[in-house]
């Protein structure tokens, strides 16, 4: 795989080369123009600032400290302070991968040069992300508004030599780390710790993982649903384009395309049929996932637009001669995003254990739990209890976080809009559903081998083909989960390479 090397500029970035950038280890470059943008903000703020006007989180104190006067000689301990004060994230850390989205981000969002910022924190930012290392950020703490506060600050921190990181796998105190590469603890100057900190990178952060997850689990739950059909001997009629044009939803029209072309060259629309019709959970496949495609889509939409935004406050206008005091960090666009993509990738994973309950219940002429000698052997029995307790977790996940506000800072920041919250749980409920769609995966593939004589599409032939290369047919009982774990990590494979192609 050749590295996906990034350079941070005017140009907007898309979340999947992001995440392309860091499965190759690609590198990050700080384009000339941002360079021309940050030190002319930089400038225009010094000047400002040396007349003695007064600007919030500039040389005020922040929150409900807003109207304390910070001195001049202490401009650089308030952002210091600033960064340590906010530090008190708990619970467990995040992934070492979405630290380091959080941290290309941030970049992202001070390089567009509204932030203030000097040139020599971005290039240490950027000297961080390319060596590799990943600050240890908690996953509780932010509201979701004055940005994500506390996991900022955590990712921070090792730039002024405090907190930790994962650097070559190992867990670093980052005064030592900066040892190790030969590199000082950078000072902050003033205006620069509040940048840090002010934005919506943790909960973006996490939504951009979550939704070019999800763009990759409804190609799989495609991939599913025609892999169930062949096994439960489906109509086609449900797919036809005719009853699409009738109702003209572009995740419809599109899913049941998809299914279709992956259906090509199967025997499916001349095998005898045991019904009249099928169960809503093949039936209404192009509707359902289509309704999810449809929220994915819109999801992808606002995550990408923030990714690419200033987030953080205040914001200055170097051309225009302002310093404006906003609202930019509030994180409700991307916090009601994903409460929206926790219901489209529940449905998902919901829907497909239907489908694994219909193809175990001894339908159609496969047999029950899709085993020989039921009764001696329990087959796939279980694995269906598995995929029913993770879509009821799912289930109690998707009650959704922007409802939901409490007041902080005194009075002062009265409305947030616990969109990290809503991200890391949307971010789970991917992960969860993943985990079922892998089960109908594995259950299909078994059905399918009862089937000796459907001729299969020649794309899914070989993708049962390179399976059945890992995971034999289950002839008798055997430990499940590890042929769980071993498809898995087939799909992932088969995921990542269909990202990396540029599949999705």
């Amino acid at each position: 795989m050749g590295h996906t090397n990034l350079t941070i500029d005017k140009n907007p970035l898309n979340p999947e080369e992001i995440i392309k950038n860091l499965l190759s280890n690609g590198k990050l470059f700080l384009g000339e123009e941002a360079r021309k943008k940050v030190r002319s903000c930089r400038q225009f703020l010094e000047n400002t600032t040396s007349r003695g006007a007064i600007h919030y989180g500039i040389n005020t104190g922040f929150g409900h400290l807003c109207d304390v006067l910070i001195k001049p000689d202490q401009l650089e301990q308030l952002q210091e302070n600033l960064l340590i004060s906010h530090a008190c994230g708990t619970g467990d850390f995040i992934p070492d991968h979405i630290s380091r989205i959080m941290l290309l981000l941030k970049i992202k969002n001070l390089s567009l040069g509204h932030s203030g910022v000097r040139e020599e924190l971005l290039d240490f930012m950027v000297d961080m992300f390319n060596s590799a290392a990943a600050p240890e950020v908690y996953e509780q703490g932010s509201l979701g508004a004055s940005g994500d506060l506390a996991p900022l600050a955590h990712l921070c921190l090792p730039l002024i030599g405090k907190g930790r990181l994962n650097w070559k796998g190992a867990k670093w105190e980052a005064s030592k780390w900066l040892s190790k590469i030969g590199r000082e603890p950078i000072r902050l100057a003033s205006k620069e710790g509040l940048a840090l900190i002010n934005g919506t990178q943790f909960s973006s952060g996490f939504g951009l993982d979550a939704v070019v997850r999800s763009k990759l689990l409804l190609k799989l739950a495609n991939l599913n649903a025609a892999l169930s059909m062949e096994a439960f001997n489906s109509h086609l009629s449900p797919f036809h384009p005719q009853i699409h044009q009738l109702r003209p939803h572009e995740g419809q029209m599109v899913v049941s395309a998809e299914i279709l072309n992956w259906l090509t060259g199967s025997d499916i629309g001349s095998r005898k049929k045991y019904s009249v019709q099928d169960p809503y959970s093949f039936r209404c496949i192009p509707q359902v996932h289509g309704a999810s495609y449809d929220n994915i889509k819109y999801v992808y939409s606002i995550i990408e637009t923030e990714i690419n935004s200033v987030s953080d406050n205040p914001l200055i206008f170097p051309e225009e001669g302002l310093i404006l005091s906003g609202g930019n960090f509030h994180a409700q666009p991307v916090g009601m995003a994903m409460d929206h993509l926790a219901l489209a990738v529940c449905e998902l994973a919901s829907i497909s254990e239907r489908r694994i309950y219909q193809l175990i219940n001894g339908h159609r002429e496969l047999p029950i739990c899709l085993i020989e000698d039921a009764g001696m052997n329990s087959g796939l029995m279980i694995l269906q209890y598995s995929a029913a307790s993770v879509v009821s977790l799912n289930k109690q996940l998707a009650s959704p976080s922007t409802v939901d506000s409490i007041i902080s800072s005194m009075g002062q920041e009265d409305h947030v809009s616990m969109a990290a919250n809503a991200a890391t749980k949307s971010w789970k409920i991917v992960n969860n559903s993943f985990n079922v769609l892998a089960m109908e995966f594995l259950t299909a593939m078994q059905a399918l081998d009862f089937r000796k004589d459907c001729e299969l599409s020649n794309e899914l032939r070989r993708i049962k083909k390179d399976y059945r290369e890992i995971i034999p047919y289950m002839k008798a009982d055997r430990v499940i989960s590890e042929d769980l774990e071993k498809t898995k990590v087939f799909l992932n494979r088969l995921l990542e390479n269909w990202l990396m192609n540029d599949a999705i």
